[in-house]
Parts: structure tokens; C-alpha cells; sequence
């Protein structure tokens, strides 16, 4: 594998890359969409969903992107055009630059960093800039209330969100996060390596304010302050149409796809299996790879998406004092009872 792509001149790499990129953000984007917000939300809500557009509605995502394709693109006479139109690419970018560092198998990688923790986490939040452009450039009171309330919120649940990613480097032993799949699926439980030891029976906590904080980071309900349809009609959405906002509506489901990737690789063991020979992996784990991220993927999808709709919203004190009396003093917890275990055992 390592000697077929060494053999791709670079332009032909970052092509592939590229690409990759795309397959990986769309794929379990539009999955994400039909599966849970189209399918499991109708069900819970005892209706079928979407039903017309292909067999059971399988072709409805498409229907949509095409709707929204079609809608003219408006912009206020009073927006600062530029960062109007900027605001939507950056929180898309964003989200495909998380994927950049994830791990998919062996060799299946767009870029193998040392840090890679640290480049994930710090580029899923770049999109809070993007927020706050567009809030602030719509001209509109509803979109920059909803540009403040994300900014307070993601600056809220960015740290819970990174002192719970603290305790599994500590377990690990690095911030490659290659090598915290490995050390998941290469460990053992009290001597038995029959299914590793994937962070999710050690670190259960940190999995619990990762998923919480994520929750938060996406805007989602019980965190859906920022687009409260109820106070602020849309948020920083209120002034786009088009092909704007599809991008926001493709940025907030990739963004679901991105940090239920970051989570299955850092607390499920990622891409691997712990049954295989670690000590020469096949090459057909860069195939095999994809598909087991993608089915841990949609398992903490499922959980994200089942609390978003089953909890009422939080009021905006509610929401900030969960932060910062609860997860934060619990994750502070977490990091000192894994380093005092980690030292001991």
C-alpha cells in the first residue's frame, strides 16, 4: 500500500486526498440526515417520514439539496457582502479539516500528525468564527443575538470537550491518534486482550462530557439556543437562502459525523479490531478499516441524535452553569484519578 501511493506524484496524491476528504464528510452526512433526522425522528414520533421521493423516501436528501439549489440566494441590502458570503465556506471548512487527522486504517490516512488531538480540536472550533461572521454580517438583531449566544456557548463546551479528550492521552500515552487506536486494540483488561481495551470501560466518564459537550458544540437541542426558533426565528440562519444555507445545513450534520468520528476513535477503538494481527496487519484493513469507523460512527450517532430529540431546551443560565459547575469540575476529576491510576498501576 505505502509503495502504490509513493509511487502518485503529489499533485496526484492531494487529489486523492481531496476527494477522500469529500467521501468522508458527505457519505456519513447524508447518511446521518436519512437514518436519524428523517427515519428514527418520524419513528420515535410514531410516523413514517419522508416517503415519496425514491423507495421509502431514500432519495428525499437528494430532493432537498436540489430544492435548495434552486432557491434564489438573497442577501440583505444592509449585510457586509463579503463576510456574508464567507461565513457559510468557513464552517464547512472546518469540518472537513477535522477528518484531515482521523485515522480510517492502517495506511488509510490523510495525514499521520503527532499532535493530531491537539489539530482536531483546535480546527472543530474554528467554525465558531464562521458563527459569529454571520451573525454579525446579516445586519439582522435575531442573527447576532444567535452569533453571541454560539459564541458563549461554544467557548462553554470547548474546554469540558478538551480537558475529557485529556484523560484518554493520558491513558494512551500520546496525541498520535493512530496510535491511541492502537493502544486500544492492542491493550489488555487484567491480562485478557480479547477485545483490547477500548477507552470506552476506562474513560467512561470522559465519553459522557465528550458527547454532552458535542451536543453543545453542534448546536443541537437541549443546546439549540443559538437558533431558537422560538425567540430568534432562525439565529445566525435567519438571513440565508440557497445554496448558504445548505452549507450551514451541511456543516451542522457534518459536524455530527466528524465529532461522533473523533469519539468512536478515541473511547471504541477506532478503525481496528482487536482480533486481528496487530503485529502485520493485512492490507485489506484499509478497506475493512472504513467500514468498522463508519458502523462505530452511527452507534454514537444514534445516541447523539436520540438525545436531541428527547430533552426540552435549556435556558441560557441553565446552559452555562451545566459547564461550568458540572462538566468541568467532573472532567478536572477525571484527569486526576487517570493520573493517579495511570502512576500506580
Amino acid at each position: 500500500m505505502n509503495l502504490i501511493v509513493a509511487s502518485v506524484p503529489y499533485w496526484g496524491q492531494t487529489i486523492f486526498r481531496v476527494l477522500g476528504v469529500l467521501l468522508a464528510v458527505l457519505i456519513p452526512a447524508g447518511t446521518i440526515v436519512y437514518v436519524f433526522l428523517f427515519k428514527m425522528m418520524s419513528f420515535m414520533q410514531s410516523r413514517l417520514g419522508p416517503m415519496e421521493a425514491g423507495p421509502y423516501g431514500s432519495m428525499q436528501l437528494l430532493a432537498e439539496v436540489g430544492k435548495f439549489l434552486q432557491k434564489e440566494d438573497l442577501m440583505p441590502n444592509g449585510a457586509d457582502r463579503r463576510i456574508f458570503a464567507m461565513a457559510p465556506i468557513i464552517v464547512v471548512t472546518s469540518t472537513f479539516l477535522v477528518y484531515v487527522a482521523i485515522p480510517f486504517g492502517p495506511d488509510a490516512v490523510f495525514g499521520d500528525y503527532p499532535m493530531g488531538i491537539f489539530l482536531v480540536l483546535a480546527v472543530s472550533s474554528v467554525s465558531v468564527l464562521g458563527i459569529l461572521m454571520a451573525g454579525w454580517a446579516s445586519a439582522n438583531k435575531y442573527s447576532l443575538l444567535g452569533g453571541l449566544r454560539a459564541a458563549g456557548q461554544l467557548i462553554a463546551y470547548e474546554l469540558p470537550m478538551v480537558l475529557a479528550v485529556v484523560g484518554v492521552v493520558i491513558q494512551a500515552g500520546t496525541l498520535n491518534l493512530q496510535g491511541i487506536v492502537v493502544a486500544q486494540n492492542t491493550g489488555e483488561i487484567f491480562g485478557w486482550g480479547g477485545i483490547g481495551n477500548p477507552y470506552i470501560l476506562t474513560q467512561f466518564v470522559a465519553l459522557f462530557i465528550f458527547l454532552i459537550a458535542a451536543q453543545a458544540e453542534l448546536s443541537q437541542a437541549p443546546f439549540d439556543m443559538p437558533v431558537a426558533e422560538s425567540e430568534l426565528v432562525a439565529g445566525y440562519m435567519t438571513e440565508y437562502s440557497g445554496i448558504r444555507f445548505l452549507l450551514f445545513f451541511i456543516g451542522e450534520f457534518a459536524s455530527a459525523g466528524a465529532f461522533a468520528a473523533i469519539a468512536a476513535t478515541l473511547f471504541l477503538g477506532g478503525w481496528g479490531v482487536p482480533w486481528v494481527d496487530w503485529g502485520n496487519l493485512p492490507d485489506w484493513m484499509n478497506i475493512a478499516g472504513p467500514l468498522i469507523l463508519f458502523a462505530k460512527v452511527l452507534i454514537i450517532a444514534f445516541f447523539i441524535f436520540w438525545l436531541r430529540f428527547s430533552y426540552p431546551r435549556f435556558r441560557e443560565d441553565q446552559l452555562q452553569q451545566f459547564a461550568w459547575k458540572v462538566l468541568i469540575p467532573l472532567s478536572l476529576a477525571n484527569i486526576a484519578v487517570t493520573a493517579i491510576l495511570k502512576v500506580a498501576f
